[in-house]
């Protein structure tokens, strides 16, 4: 059996050195996917230590980078802990090291020129003192979490922006907003009996779904609180299940789908297919011919239904050689589309229903936060979003904070939520336009996604991935490789993966 390769580049093979010398380029955007234990947080922190000696290597030129401009972001305190704890580990080492060593350490990083003598010796003596020269500067490089650094720039943000969001000047942040949403429910169930016409809509999807999955609906919504608003504010909400009318447009002027029943050239053919089917020598058959005529005379639009299709909604079976078969089928075609369009007409009336209760939720929601001083992650991420994405704020926004970033870093980028990707997309595009875009660095495993309770979703990957290939003229990375499995396990692994349905839809590369 053939192995599977461990490091691709672009699709195309590549040998382990070269796969570790592009990933460490500080020069070079670069999305890695790689399975756990293939040394995903050794590369960012070895692209960090490659950036801080190419700034020592420009000490004297007005392009020095500065420690502080390096900014990595991963998803937890104990993860931006330990990144940092290693960065500072490996770089008292070298502090201490003798030239064997550093030239190893340069070497296995993918750092060129070391064939020079000249040029090995400087680097590594370099390498050495990195540790001195980034504490005189006393600056260090930001190693932050994603809602650490967003409650940054909330923090610098204008005191218009606040307003514009909704958001109080003074706050308190809530890290975990179980405490507000538990709070929320008996305002909002108030809110309702005060509201004859949202009251009648939460009875409505409660009669036809039930209480547990309504409630557990209006919470699916709160977790998407801002995604909704978003939609919601662009006038997305509404649009996006169409009416009857439109996805029919020969029921268009209907009221009710069923409306078709009762008049016109509709009503004429069901009536003639009760008559043939009446006249049917089979039993069975004309009895639903009886069924039919008198659920047109009673007007019992749900036995009309029953008496053309079956209990699962598909036409009825009946005799080829009844007279006016073609009649009876015709009828049956009206009664399909009519049916098709109730479907639709239900799942408007839902997403309509659900739309009310839920801008309703959000506003119950948002005023307990106001009277309580809270602001919650999503409140930090949707001002980031406002903030990054804006070109003037944008700029003012490094300026307050004193950081240009010139390299950015992002560990475990599977478990990033769509609004934290367009977030920092907004940004990265405005350095772009500017052409002084950061190198971006990104690495992770959409496989092993663990964030779906904060938004994550693997597509982001993908996303970000074309972003740097296309974006940023970056290379993306693959890699089978670990450290942690026998090959045989991966293999399995690859096996089992390669025969499973993406669920997201998202083709990734070997575990």
């Amino acid at each position: 059996m053939t192995q599977p390769a461990a490091y691709e580049r672009n699709g195309e093979l590549v040998t382990a050195d070269a796969f570790y010398a592009i990933a460490c380029d500080p020069r070079r955007s670069v999305a890695v996917e790689a399975c756990a234990g293939a040394g995903k947080t050794w590369m960012l922190v070895s692209r960090m230590v490659r950036a801080l000696l190419e700034g020592v290597e420009k000490a004297g030129t007005d392009g020095r980078l500065q420690p502080q401009e390096i900014l990595a972001i991963t998803f937890t305190k104990r993860a931006a802990g330990e990144m940092r704890e290693r960065l500072y580990e490996w770089l008292a080492e070298f502090a201490h090291a003798d030239r064997a060593k550093l030239l190893h350490e340069l070497q296995i990083r993918g750092v060129p020129g070391l064939h020079d003598e000249a040029t090995a010796s400087r680097l590594a003596t370099q390498l050495q003192g990195l540790y001195a020269a980034m504490l005189a500067t006393g600056r260090s490089v930001q190693i932050r979490t994603f809602h650490g650094w967003f409650a940054a720039l909330l923090r610098s943000a204008p005191v218009a922006v606040l307003q514009s969001l909704g958001l109080p000047v003074n706050y308190d942040l809530l890290e975990d907003d179980s405490q507000a949403r538990a709070l929320v429910w008996r305002r909002y169930y108030q809110a309702l009996l005060g509201n004859p016409a949202l009251k009648a809509d939460f009875e409505a999807v409660v009669f036809a779904y039930g209480r547990s999955q309504t409630e557990k609906a209006l919470q699916a919504a709160l977790d998407k609180r801002v995604e909704f608003a978003l939609a919601d504010a662009a006038g997305v909400t509404d649009q996006s299940v169409k009416s009857f009318g439109e996805q029919f447009p020969a029921f268009a002027s209907l009221v009710e789908p069923e409306d078709a029943f009762t008049a016109g050239p509709a009503h004429q053919l069901l009536v003639d297919a009760a008559i043939a089917l009446g006249r049917a020598t089979a039993v069975t058959f004309s009895a639903k011919g009886v069924e039919l005529e008198r659920a047109l005379t009673e007007g019992d639009r749900g036995a009309v239904y029953l008496a053309l299709l079956t209990t699962e909604g598909k036409a009825r079976k009946f005799g080829e050689k009844i007279v006016g078969i073609s009649t009876v089928r015709e009828a049956q075609e009206l009664v399909l589309a009519v049916a098709a369009a109730r479907h639709q007409h239900d799942a408007w009336a839902y997403q309509q229903r659900m739309a009310r209760l839920t801008r309703l939720l959000m506003a119950e929601f948002a005023e307990l936060k106001r009277e309580r001083g809270w602001v919650d992650m999503n409140d930090v991420e949707r001002a980031a979003l406002v903030m990054l994405s804006d070109p003037v704020l944008s700029g003012w926004v490094q300026e307050k904070l004193d950081a240009r970033v010139r390299h950015l870093l992002i560990d475990e980028f599977q478990d990033t939520n769509p609004l934290q990707w367009q977030a920092l997309l907004a940004w990265l595009d405005s350095y772009a336009g500017a052409g002084q875009a950061p190198s971006v660095f990104i690495v992770g495993d959409p496989k092993q996604s663990i964030y779906r309770f904060r938004r994550a979703e693997p597509q982001v990957f993908r996303a970000a991935q074309a972003f740097v290939q296309n974006g940023l003229g970056g290379d993306l990375l693959s890699c089978d490789h670990t450290r942690r499995n026998a090959q045989g396990v991966i293999s399995a692994v690859n096996a089992a993966m390669a025969q499973a349905v993406e669920v997201d839809g998202y083709q990734g590369f070997r575990a």
